[in-house]
């Protein structure tokens, strides 16, 4: 009895899982970030963009579609281990190296870094176990490059 009640348990909650593309993940992580400090600028908008272009390779209409729906998936998200998870899965260490460095461009686009911003891309680098110096060197190089 016991046992199939785990497994009725399992499976239902297996179920209410959502399955997210690589793609999508990617955009709702960097969406999170824009909208960390709740002070969303047009220069995060148009740093978002550019640095989902960089990361996933779509067509131009798949883009726009990719950017609106990142935005509302991270909207509708309790947390963002359902979407490192997915990285974790496919993304190897440059790759999700890639993603801090992208975060990080997003926070310094508007140069200021939100003390919420950081603390989003810090728990974002733990959860796809970037190794602390990896964070801050990535951290230090978008911060040469924007001067």
């Amino acid at each position: 009895m016991l046992k199939s009640f785990l497994k009725f348990f399992e499976e239902s909650h297996k179920q209410a899982e959502p399955a997210y593309t690589i793609e999508l993940a990617t955009a709702a992580l960097l969406s999170e970030l824009v909208n960390a400090d709740n002070q969303v600028t047009d220069t995060e908008k148009e740093e978002y963009e550019k640095q989902l272009k960089r990361l996933v390779n779509v067509n131009d209409e798949a883009m726009a579609l990719l950017l609106k729906q990142g935005h509302e998936t991270a909207d509708d998200a309790v947390d963002l281990v359902h979407f490192t998870q997915v990285l974790n899965k496919h993304y190897s260490a440059e790759q999700k190296t890639s993603v801090i460095r992208s975060l990080w461009a997003i926070a310094y686009a508007d140069e200021s870094l939100a003390p919420l911003e950081e603390s989003t891309i810090r728990q974002i680098a733990d959860l796809l176990y970037v190794p602390h110096s990896q964070y801050i060197k990535t951290k230090l190089e978008v911060i040469e490059s924007t001067k």
